[in-house]
């Protein structure tokens, strides 16, 4: 599994062609019930402020490095050849974006953390309130909506109340209009390497430059009043998402042990949001880990941003226990998402559905260097429930007729989830396909869907003719393919070389006007933001499409 790490301590359109592909709704799912899960209830509150001065850096004793979740015989067979797809040829771009700006870079980076330089950015991206903010590692910034730094950049660890140079990872944020408030999450490991937590930064003002209020949520798993011990721990939740609905917010964790290999799989924790807007000294969250699906562990269980006031939170997750290809995707629901306010237990269900093929994707080629850019697996990406669908995406291993070479593509799923009971009683795919680039790699994608249907998708393109580029393509309303891919932003050179690692994702929100998606992928930007010494150059594009 994959362990983006901060390491601080031990618009032209594309000259080629795009495949697309569309499927009508798949075979019935398998039926449904509820999760094997253990299920534990508790409280947070709010850390105590302190003054963040300078702090000497110090040497990491981790090393950053790639996890990989520990892999078992599939209980259900599983694809067993790359998927195969039509290619069609590539036309202008059916829209252009309104805001497409240079975001936090890797001098950013290294800059806020007295010259220590990381990668991958691992990219945190939520708009609102004439505010967008980009955090990733190890940085932040707050801009306006035309791309005018407003703030920053900051070391990361600001916001959530950490010394400057503790060890944090992959942020993530969101703006709730409902409430006018700013949260932000990150993964924590202290020093002695003991312990772990899950932080959660609130701030209720508006303004993402004032203060943040913090709470943490323990994940080192050794008992107590956080639940049962777990196998290999002292551990620690890596790559933690965000959710949110009306009612909570929504974070999953892969666990892993700090010191060891062990993998503990998926774990759940929902927060009840309004306590955690006002700021409450006691806010309640419910956690359900030890959860299997298709009859293996759960891994990268993604939870949604909810649009509206569905009667369940929604999550989706893939499914390929064997790293070979599977056609199959995970669907979970937590319905009554209310009880957690009420120091309630939701029920968390979910079933299994028969899908289009997947596969974890090749490293992927790049201009002007032998070195490949590392694709990461086929984890579901980021997730989204609106108008009734939850959509999905992840990156893949696919072929084109007439190209023998196995390259990445983005393959996206939208599902019809249906209760009953207060559980998941169906759900079917309403709409699937990829999106690929003949001769190039197209990796880590975001999607967003806007209230009329159409939907913006943004991805990384690289290949033998492009430096690792910024790109996107949009579905029309009512449409069953994405469009074009066209480059937002060309990559200025070829990844360094001596890199390890590229990603872990994009991001992708919904403009709180509904009518766009403000979008961001890593790049390879000008030297102006690269490291100092050229080491580190990796940089991040942020762009707002109205598709």
């Amino acid at each position: 599994m994959r362990m983006g790490s901060r390491l601080g301590l031990s618009l032209a359109p594309l000259l080629a062609t795009t495949l697309l592909w569309s499927a009508a709704a798949a075979p019935a799912a398998t039926p449904a019930g509820s999760v094997d899960q253990s299920v534990s209830t508790g409280t947070i509150s709010p850390v105590p402020a302190t003054v963040l001065s300078a702090q000497p850096a110090i040497t990491l004793r981790r090393a950053r490095g790639v996890r990989r979740i520990p892999r078992g015989p599939a209980a259900t067979a599983p694809a067993t050849s790359v998927p195969l797809a039509a290619a069609v040829p590539l036309s202008a771009a059916a829209v252009s974006p309104t805001v497409n700006f240079n975001g936090v870079s890797s001098r950013d980076s290294a800059l806020t953390n007295f010259g220590l330089e990381f990668e991958p950015p691992d990219q945190g991206l939520c708009a609102g309130n004439g505010f967008v903010l980009e955090m990733v590692n190890s940085a932040y910034t707050v801009y306006d909506t035309k791309g005018k730094a407003l703030a920053g950049p900051f070391n990361i660890n600001g916001p959530f109340n950490e010394g400057l140079t503790e060890f944090t990872s992959d942020p993530r944020c969101y703006y709730d209009a409902a409430n006018n408030t700013w949260f932000a999450t990150i993964l924590q490991i202290n020093k002695e390497e003991d312990g772990s937590a899950v932080d959660i930064a609130v701030n209720n003002s508006g303004d993402p430059r004032t203060q943040w209020t913090v709470y943490r949520i323990n994940t080192t798993g050794l008992g107590g009043a956080s639940g049962p011990r777990e196998p290999g721990c002292p551990c620690f939740g890596d790559q933690p998402t965000l959710g949110i609905d009306a009612h909570n917010l929504y974070i999953t964790t892969n666990e892993f042990s700090i010191l060891g290999p062990q993998f503990d799989g998926a774990q759940v924790y929902a927060i009840a949001k309004k306590p955690l807007a006002s700021l409450s000294s006691s806010v309640p969250f419910v956690h359900f880990g030890k959860l299997k699906i298709g009859g293996a562990r759960a891994s990268s269980v993604q939870p949604a941003l909810s649009t509206g006031n569905p009667a369940a939170e929604y999550f989706l997750s893939s499914l390929d226990p064997t790293e070979t290809f599977d056609q199959r995707v995970g669907v979970w629901a937590l319905s009554d998402p209310g009880a957690v306010a009420k120091g309630g237990i939701p029920t968390l269900s979910s079933l299994v559905l028969p899908s289009e093929a997947y596969g974890v994707p090749p490293k992927a080629e790049q201009k002007g260097a032998s070195s490949l850019i590392d694709s990461g697996d086929d984890r579901m990406q980021q997730t989204q429930f609106i108008g009734g669908s939850v959509w999905g995406e992840l990156t893949t291993a696919l072929t084109m007729p007439g190209d023998s070479q196995q390259r990445a593509a983005a393959a996206w799923f939208q599902v019809k989830p249906s209760l009953s009971g207060g559980t998941l009683a169906s759900a079917k795919i309403q709409h699937q396909g990829y999106v690929a680039v003949a001769g190039s790699y197209v990796i880590y994608p975001a999607l967003q869907v806007t209230p009329s249907g159409a939907a913006a998708m943004v991805v990384g393109l690289s290949g033998r003719t492009h430096h690792p580029s910024a790109a996107y393509t949009v579905l029309a309303p009512g449409g069953e393919s994405f469009g074009p891919v066209a480059v937002a932003a060309a990559g200025t050179g070829p990844y360094d070389p001596e890199a390890e690692r590229w990603g872990d994702y994009s991001f992708a929100v919904l403009d709180t006007s509904g009518g766009a998606a403000w979008l961001a992928t890593e790049y390879v930007p000008p030297k102006s933001s690269q490291t100092v010494d050229g080491v580190r150059n990796w940089g991040t594009r942020v762009l707002e499409v109205s598709p």
